[in-house]
């Protein structure tokens, strides 16, 4: 399970701690709550009402999780070997398309309980046919039912992950079985088109109760199922299946098959009680807006009536694929239900037809059934149908419904809720958000909000509510989250409650809370609970307040408004509260609240710095707040005391009542003083101002520093004071205070002026200006100043450090440069006490930067000095640099000390000074040179690099210095390349940004605005590299396991690395710590840690492989994250394959000498040396693990978990430590080095490895002897470790054992030397049983098909059969035109539907239809050929035609047999019938167990009979009418044989000569026993003498019923009254498992010669192998001998088949080196030089393709019976045929299976056989075109009669019509096709074949 990555600077609050490895995570809501969780993508959610517990499906996990998220039980359910195209049980061998396959959760459904018994959860999942599980609710880890050997009718689900299934568990009365209940599930499913494909849409499977024979999850007979014509075309996409009333109902979208073929939506509907479908009846759901296919669907309630819920998605023209356009449609359940009873009604009793004579009402499904007229009543008396009614019926007329809410993202999930009486629906989309959505009552609906749940993870359709309504449960790709439906509760006031607009939410106002309905407890009554999403939603709120604001130092009465106040009772009261001030009683009258201020004392301070404070005043009803309104209390003593220069003003001025009092100096609320002259305030007064004032400065306000000046103010309105206080001038400066005594002169004006005293002012800071406050004082008293009135005091001397500094100051301060001693400097004018300087001295130049630049100038290059002119328009035109002149920038200059310029073209290099000139005077010169350049760009490595960015590219070049790093900048195209390390002359490095697009850009480097490139040279932005697989996903802390990397555009990067990041242990504590800390105080936390990471380098083997040693990490870290950084390419482990990188703890390994480690170890030679240890194998296989003893290497022959065994070399190798003589055996694991101490050799000689035992009998004999005692060690290997781990003790074990295998093996030889003589006379017999062409196209075109094309005729009525001919020959002349036939093809296999099974049965019928134009078939073959090559080669050409995946595959295997024909016929057929004699000869000499089909004489050893079976041959003689007279024949057979066996070989001996198919059957004879004249006894395989032990009963053989040697038997026909039972192996194409029949009789097992172990539920015919089982005997694979045996039998026969096949002394067949020619030139037009390419091209299609196939199945070609025995030899046969076609190295080790340590010494002949094959056609001439075209066209000639062509072309229009769209589009899209008008030609074929209307 994966953690949730989010950023680390991300604040989320956390929950209680969850168990650790599976924390459950708060997004940046942290309402919402999730789970990670493994197997994605997750399918299916289930929630038990009862524990309110969690269940989740995915794919290979199924979890059991708690209603807070935290997971109680986890199931593994994948992946396991199977093949959708196998039935279950899987065995490798029987299923060779067998892989390790992921199980994707199909069904997810609760079976209640019944009485005591619990519940169940139904489990059913994609692998093994769809078959289910039934597992314990309470822990789900507790299987309680399950199957090991599934019948097919326990095939639930779909065996496709792509194709839906659903359930419903319904319970009923059980009618048939005698009372009681029966619970049921009813399945419906999509078409699958691998595996059974007879399983119906829908199916009803048994689930209780379960009484033997029945099973559980059957679909039995007396269960309904819904009856199809024809599975392909009804193939329904299911999306829900709900229970309703007395109901079932299925939702579901398919083509409509009635009317137009487009895609609709169907809602069906059965009964509850109906087990035989008889009331199933389906309507069209309409969704106005083109919304035709369902994706989600639930049961829930509108305005309280029950509704279907139905999010419906637009679909992609005519296909099944839906787009983004979706939408919310409703119906109501009485209006579907009346839709579905008018229809059942109208096929009771219209026949169809309703009021208009329209029919409304139809048959659907392709059944034989139709509307009928019954009696009017019917419907009522058979309201769930009955078997005369017609069944299934679907009606014509849709129910309509328009969209509640429509969306642009494609909605995938539906619920809803009822709250309040308001339908609420909640909706899933394709991105992770849940859309929240008001359904009103009209239908309409209104999106409110909507959550983010897991951003581009579609919302699985399983939404669930939670039992209490309060959450939602979503499911999503890899997760299962909890949301909130609402958040009423987070809204602290009303405001914000209201502005949520949610329809859950509403304030509660008398309790004070965002709250739902139901919990208000007065919502009944009006304005108490005030609903959030109401059209005029306002909360209780205070209008006005009378007054709004009052002197802090008054009481009053206080007057509110309420609107929308909520009555209360008499009893109830509401209070007012200021602030935090005690409540006080409120009076209510009507809208208005009357309530008393606060007294002044016990109002709070006003805060500091303010004038006045605003309190809330709050209107309480207990302790709950209804409604707040504000009011200010102001203090007008603090208006003035916030105002010291301006007290009057301030308090005049102020927007409160407030008054001055100059006298007592006092702001007031009051209206009058305490000592006259009140001053009101400005709103009460229309006079000006009467403050007393200093309004002005009468003197200069600038006043230079050090220099004694007079200070003259002017001020007013100063007669109303009255005392003899003195008035005196203070200036203020830098905290010091000046004052100057003023004398007071009166004006006219009534103004006064007051002169300062003179003074010289100082300040201490170095600046030009200063600014003094100054204002006048009387007595103790301040007089108001205008605001703004200061003195500007100046220093000239302050920043002015040169003469034109100075000379820039503004004239009016009087600043001059003055020349005196000590220094000149400048000063006031009045201050020189020489003449000041008129002129000022030349520039002087400190600096230049830069000091280059290009020829082409336009860098910036900055001068720094002295005296470099007062503006800057003094040096305009004045600077030059090297001799050109600089044109000067005004934004960069600065007064006499720095000058800005660009500098401008030159056409030559050169040097030379900076010049300054200002004026007249001499310019200024620089000592530093200025140098123009021209540099150049000579090279770039590396030149190609991904589109994202992040190579780092060198730059080569010359002069690269030039200007400033900042003027150099570099790009590649128009993106920036980024400057990486410091430029040098000759070197510049950047890093490459990101690209929009690949393909070659120029490098250009920019030096200002010169331009440099080199020429022809680009840099190429190629596709970024993906990394598609890296294994292993394991390593060591220690590191350095190699990662192998694939992918693609690996080679781009320039330097790949492997990032592991990780974080101290320590860290990790102490979030824990911090988050245990915040439980209590729910604070949010901020983890902001950096981040560590551990690299190593990867490389780079080719375009699509790297390496990378995993880093070292030490045990102290935490591993975070791993990723691959490609450059600027980050690819995270995770994202490769959906899993996790996983690191662990170093492995330990022992020392060798554990119990003396000083002490060497002490090895013989020639054994292994076990090294013991701890968790060896958790992150290392063997292959990567190195042994070193000393300077050699010790073989690593086996790993596990706990043990390694190297093999060390025979002789002592030498140490690589000069301290020690002695080696070391180090063990290398990656990074890990572990030395395991000194290791001794003993120096006596080695035991001999051949045991004594072993060189018995004779030479050829004792050479079989140890290849079979090999065999026996190896087999025994396997079963024991502790065979390695001791070495002498295997030997020990081996003379043991080879004692005990003398005999046997001595008994085997005997045999084979007779065998070997008896064989070669005995085999030839009569004449080849070649099929005919006719027979052997049929069963290599159609394998497996009960009746093929070419055994049918055209089924068509007289009446239309001319018109229907005629069209189909309009078909053949478009068959004939490429350009249609190769559109036909490539179309069809566009399509979704048409299977891998469809592709091979038109690709026959193609062959069929131009049998008669093969050369024409062979063209359009060798064209599609290269289509095919074309994207092979683009992926990888090694793949191509290894399966039969396309139309053009299965041509060629056809065209193949086509063109092989006859060379099976000369050349390839005797030695193949000759093999096939040889090996049932040999079967047949040896016992066969009849009821597991396993074998005494047999290549494969899985069906080898492993027991001594005591038998003895029995000669009989059968007496056999030729003619008229009776002839006895005598008959070998074995007295161990069963009757059945004994008829079959009798059989085979009489008629020896005949094809099988001209035998008569062993069924339909009987077996006499003929003793004396009146003795005839009938022999059968099961009669009442049968042996019975317990539940055992075994088969009879001649042995039971004593039959001696030499008896009289004869073959008579069987006669009616017969009844033995037979046990049968009957053998069709493509079926070759024994069916055994009738073997559960009583409930007893039938057993032959060994009782078989398999489960005994479980018939034989539904196993897909005998499986192999613990044995009761010790060691049986003694009898592996056998094998041996049988193989050096067959031996010269196999050689025979494969020289005949593979011998290039006669020509191979023109066919074949026409097509390798044709290979060979496909790989030179490709340009593919590796031969083991082209090696397995022609291997894939003529070994594999064609002749493995015909060694499998000889009857493709004989006319013979293939028995199991014979198939399980044949295909190993097979097998080693197709190992001889490989180009891999034949390895055979001790794990190889039997059947390649057979053949293994003979593959390498087999290999050279077939190298020398195909380069001796490689070296042949070509040009064997001509040569074949002939061949073709008499092939033509010879067969074309034996095709039925009208039958395949009338086939082949089955599939026309299917795809009739699609076909008729891609014919009008091509410019040729409409060209040859083909979609016209076609739809004329159409309209005679099947009378289609067409537009013509």
């Amino acid at each position: 399970m994966l953690a949730s990555s989010i950023p680390l600077s991300l604040l989320f609050l956390l929950l209680p701690l969850p168990p650790p490895s599976l924390p459950v995570i708060m997004t940046p809501d942290p309402a919402v709550t999730w789970v990670e969780l493994q197997g994605a993508p997750l399918s299916h959610l289930l929630l038990s009402p009862e524990e309110g517990h969690l269940y989740v499906g995915g794919v290979d996990h199924l979890y059991q999780i708690t209603s807070d998220l935290e997971v109680m039980s986890h199931v593994t359910t994948g992946p396991h070997l199977d093949s959708p195209d196998c039935l279950p049980p899987i065995v490798p061998q029987d299923c060779p398309s067998a892989s390790p396959t992921h199980n994707h959760n199909k069904l997810l459904l609760m079976e209640e309980g019944q009485g005591a018994e619990p519940g169940r959860l139904i489990v059913c999942g994609s692998l093994y046919q769809g078959i289910c599980d039934k597992r314990s609710l309470s822990n789900i880890s507790q299987l309680i039912y399950q199957t090991s050997n599934p019948v097919d009718t326990q095939y639930v689900a779909a065996n496709d992950p792509r194709v839906s299934t659903v359930g419903v568990v319904i319970t009923t009365e059980n009618k048939q079985e005698g009372g009681g209940v029966v619970r049921l599930m009813l399945v419906g499913r999509g078409y699958t088109s691998k595996g059974p494909g007879d399983i119906p849409p829908i199916t009803t499977r048994r689930l209780y109760p379960v009484v033997p024979p029945r099973r559980a999850f059957s679909q039995e007979e007396e269960l309904g199922k819904l009856v199809v014509g024809s599975y392909s075309e009804y193939n329904n996409h299911f999306v829900k299946a709900v229970t309703f009333s007395d109901y079932i109902y299925f939702l579901f979208f398919r083509r409509d098959m009635w009317h137009k073929k487009e895609y609709r939506t169907y809602a069906s509907r059965l009964c509850t009680s109906d087990r035989s479908f008889y009331s199933y009846v389906e309507v069209p759901l309409l969704c106005d807006g083109g919304y035709n296919l369902a994706q989600g669907a639930w049961l829930g309630n509108h305005s309280g009536k029950p509704a279907l819920f139905v999010v419906m998605a637009a679909g992609q023209a005519s296909t099944p694929v839906a787009t983004s356009r979706s939408a919310l449609c409703i119906y109501g359940m009485a209006e579907l239900d009346a839709m579905l009873r008018r229809a059942q009604e109208l096929c009771y009793t219209e026949g169809g037809r309703g009021s208009s004579g329209q029919e409304e009402a139809y048959i659907e499904y392709a059944v034989s059934s139709k509307c009928l007229k019954l009696p009017k009543g019917s419907l009522l008396e058979y309201t769930c149908g009955g078997e005369h009614t017609p069944n299934p019926i679907a009606s014509a007329v849709p129910v309509q419904a328009t969209p509640t809410f429509i969306s642009t993202t494609q909605l995938t999930a539906v619920i809803t809720a009822t709250e309040a009486g308001h339908t609420i629906a909640f909706l899933g989309d394709k991105e992770g958000q849940l859309h929240k959505v008001l359904v009103r009552p009209d239908g309409s609906g209104d999106q409110y909000g909507n959550v983010m749940v897991d951003r581009g993870s579609v919302v699985s359709a399983d939404l669930l509510l939670h039992s209490s309504q309060q959450h939602i449960y979503v499911l999503t790709n890899s997760r299962l989250s909890k949301v909130p439906v609402s958040l009423c509760e987070r809204q602290a006031d009303c405001q914000s409650c209201l502005s949520v607009r949610d329809p859950y939410c509403g304030w509660c106002v008398l309790e004070g809370r965002c709250s739902r309905k139901h919990q208000c407890q007065r919502h009944t009554q009006a304005n108490h609970w005030l609903w959030s999403f109401g059209p005029t939603n306002q909360c209780v709120t205070v209008q006005s307040l009378q007054p709004a604001n009052q002197s802090k130092e008054e009481q009053t009465q206080v007057t509110l408004l309420v609107v929308q106040l909520p009555a209360l009772t008499k009893a109830e009261s509401l209070s007012c509260v200021f602030g935090l001030l005690p409540p006080q009683p409120a009076i209510i009258m009507g809208t208005s609240i009357t309530c008393q201020s606060p007294s002044p004392e016990l109002l709070p301070p006003v805060p500091l710095g303010r004038d006045h404070m605003i309190l809330p005043v709050s209107l309480m009803f207990g302790h709950v707040i209804v409604t707040t309104g504000n009011m200010t209390f102001y203090d007008c003593g603090a208006v003035s005391r916030l105002n010291q220069s301006s007290q009057c003003l301030a308090c005049v001025n102020s927007v409160w009542r407030c008054n001055w009092c100059p006298v007592d100096q006092l702001c007031t609320h009051n209206h009058s003083c305490p000592n006259q002259h009140t001053i009101l305030n400005q709103r009460d007064s229309s006079d000006p101002t009467s403050c007393p004032l200093v309004f002005a400065l009468q003197s200069s306000a600038l006043v230079p520093m050090g220099l004694s000046t007079t200070v003259v103010l002017r001020g007013q309105n100063l007669e109303v004071y009255t005392d003899e206080a003195q008035y005196v001038c203070v200036v203020e400066i830098e905290q010091d205070q000046f004052n100057l005594t003023a004398a007071v002169e009166k004006k006219d004006d009534n103004t006064l002026t007051f002169t300062c005293s003179p003074h010289q002012f100082h300040y201490a800071v170095s600046k030009l200006l200063y600014s003094a406050p100054i204002y006048l004082r009387r007595g103790e008293r301040r007089i108001d100043a205008s605001p703004g009135l200061r003195l500007q005091l100046y220093d000239c001397s302050a920043g002015q450090s040169d003469c034109s500094q100075c000379r820039a100051v503004p004239e009016e301060y009087g600043c001059v440069w003055c020349p005196g001693s000590p220094t000149p400097s400048c000063v006031y004018n009045q201050s020189c006490l020489s003449t000041p300087a008129e002129t000022c001295p030349p520039p002087q130049i400190t600096q230049v930067v830069p000091v280059s630049g290009p020829l082409e100038g336009g860098i910036l290059v900055t001068i720094t000095g002295t005296n470099l002119g007062m503006k800057y328009q003094d040096v305009m035109g004045g600077v030059t640099v090297s001799g050109v002149q600089c044109l000067v920038q005004p934004e960069g200059y600065q007064i006499s000390t720095r000058v800005v310029c660009e500098l401008q073209p030159n056409g030559k290099q050169m040097g030379g000074p900076v010049l300054v000139a200002v004026g007249t005077s001499p310019p200024g010169r620089s000592a530093q040179s200025f140098t123009y350049q021209d540099p150049q760009l000579l090279g770039l490595v590396p030149d190609k690099g991904p589109v994202s960015g992040g190579t780092r590219l060198t730059i080569r070049g010359r002069q690269l210095l030039t200007g400033q790093t900042s003027d150099l900048r570099a790009f590649l195209g128009s993106q920036p390349c980024y400057t990486a390390e410091e430029v040098k002359d000759n070197q510049l490095v950047c890093e490459t940004g990101s690209s929009n697009q690949t393909g070659g850009v120029p490098l250009r480097v920019l030096f200002g605005k010169a331009e440099r490139t080199i020429p022809h040279v680009k840099f190429r932005y190629l596709e970024d590299p993906v990394i598609s697989e890296a294994t292993p996903a394991e390593s060591f802390y220690a590191g350095g396991r190699v990662i192998m990397v694939m992918g693609r555009n690996l080679d781009v990067v320039q330097q790949p690395i492997i990032v592991v990041w990780v974080e101290p242990l320590e860290v990790q504590r102490v979030k824990r710590r911090r988050r245990l800390a915040l439980l209590t105080s729910k604070q949010q936390l901020v983890f902001n840690s950096t981040m560590t990471t551990v690299s190593e380098r990867c490389s780079i083997l080719s375009s699509s492989q790297m390496t990378c040693p995993t880093p070292p990490v030490t045990p102290e870290f935490k591993v975070k994250g791993v990723w691959f950084q490609l450059d600027n390419v980050r690819v995270h482990y995770e994202s490769i394959q959906a899993k996790s990188f996983t690191y662990y703890p170093n492995p330990e390994l022992f020392l060798l000498n554990r119990e003396a480690p000083d002490v060497p170890y002490r090895f013989k030679p020639g054994g292994v040396i076990a090294v013991e240890g701890q968790d060896l194998t958790r992150a290392m296989t063997r292959q990567e693990v190195k042994a070193q003893l000393g300077d050699q290497e010790c073989e690593v022959k086996t790993l596990d978990n706990t043990h390694l065994y190297c093999e060390p070399p025979e002789i002592q190798p030498m140490s690589v430590d000069d301290s020690n003589k002695l080696p070391s055996l180090k063990v290398i694991m990656g990074s890990l080095q572990v030395d395991l101490g000194l290791v001794q050799y003993d120096s006596n000689s080695l035991v001999s490895p051949v045991p004594l035992a072993a060189q018995i009998g004779l030479g050829a004999g004792a050479g079989v002897i140890i290849l079979s005692v090999l065999v026996v060690i190896l087999m025994y290997r396997r079963k024991s470790k502790q065979a390695l781990r001791d070495y002498k003790k295997v030997l020990l074990q081996l003379e043991t054992l080879e004692i005990n295998v003398g005999d046997q093996c001595r008994k085997e030889f005997t045999d084979l030397m007779t065998e070997m003589m008896d064989l070669s006379s005995d085999v030839g017999g009569p004449g080849l049983p070649l099929l005919d062409y006719k027979m052997y196209a049929e069963r290599v075109f159609f394998p497996g098909q009960q009746t093929p094309p070419l055994s049918r005729q055209l089924d068509l009525p007289e009446s239309r059969r001319q018109t229907v001919e005629q069209g189909l020959q309009q078909l053949n002349n478009l068959l004939n035109n490429r350009l249609f036939l190769t559109r036909f093809i490539h179309t069809l296999e566009a399509q979704q539907g048409f299977s891998q099974r469809d592709r091979g049965y038109v690709a026959s019928l193609l062959t069929m239809a131009l049998h008669d134009k093969l050369e024409y078939f062979t063209e359009v073959m060798k064209s599609l050929l290269q289509d095919l090559v074309q994207q092979y080669v683009a992926k990888n050409p090694k793949l191509m035609l290894r399966r039969t995946e396309t139309v053009v595959e299965k041509m060629l295997t056809n065209w193949m047999s086509i063109c092989l024909y006859s060379f099976l016929k000369e050349v390839a057929g005797e030695p193949l019938y000759m093999l096939y004699r040889a090996i049932k000869y040999q079967v047949d000499k040896g016992p066969v167990d009849a009821v597991t089909g396993k074998a005494k004489r047999t290549l494969n050893d899985s069906h080898l009979l492993r027991e001594d079976i005591d038998y003895c041959a029995v000669t009989l003689t059968v007496l056999v009418k030729n003619g008229v007279e009776v002839q006895p024949c005598p008959v070998k057979v074995l007295d161990t044989d069963t009757i059945t066996q004994v008829k079959d070989k009798i059989l085979d001996q009489v008629y020896r000569g005949a094809p099988y198919s001209q035998r008569p059957s062993a069924d339909s004879l009987d077996l006499e026993w003929r003793s004396g004249q009146a003795g005839h006894l009938t022999l059968s395989d099961d009669d009442v003498t049968a042996v019975v032990q317990g539940r055992w009963k075994r088969i009879n053989t001649l042995q039971h019923y004593k039959v001696p040697d030499g008896a009289t038997v004869a073959l008579i026909p069987r006669s009616q009254s017969s009844s033995g039972l037979g046990v049968n192996q009957v053998f069709q194409t493509g079926e070759k498992t024994p069916m055994l029949e009738g073997e559960e009789e009583e409930g007893l097992r039938l057993w032959h010669l060994v009782k078989s172990s398999e489960d005994p539920e479980i018939p034989k015919h539904r196993k897909s192998s005998m499986r192999e089982r613990e044995r009761a005997k010790a060691i049986p694979e003694i009898y592996l001998t056998r094998l041996l045996s049988m193989k050096g039998t067959l031996q010269k026969f196999v050689d025979d088949v494969f020289v005949a096949i593979l011998s290039t002394k006669r020509a191979p067949p023109i066919a074949v080196r026409f097509f390798f020619d044709f290979l060979d030139d496909m790989a030179e037009k490709h340009g593919i030089d590796d031969p083991e390419t082209v090696h397995i091209w022609k291997t894939n299609s003529l070994p594999l393709r064609f002749w493995v196939n015909i060694l499998k199945n000889p009857q493709f070609v004989l006319d013979v019976q293939v028995t199991d025995s014979i198939d399980a030899i044949l295909s190993v046969i097979a097998q080693t045929f197709i190992d001889s076609c490989t180009t891999s190295e034949h390895k055979v080790g001790r794990d190889s299976p039997v059947n390649k340590l057979l053949y293994a010494r003979e593959i390498p002949r087999y290999k050279q056989l077939v190298e020398r094959y195909y380069s001796d056609i490689h070296s042949a001439a070509s040009g064997c075109y001509q040569e074949m075209n002939s061949t073709l066209t008499e092939l033509s000639g010879s067969f074309a009669s034996e095709m039925n062509n009208l039958v395949a072309l009338h086939e082949l229009y089955k599939y026309i019509n299917k795809y009739y769209d699609q076909i008729i589009m891609s014919l009008e899209e091509d410019s040729s096709g409409q060209k040859m008008q083909l979609a016209y030609r076609l739809q004329q074929v159409a309209a005679l074949v099947e009378n289609k209307v067409t537009d013509l």
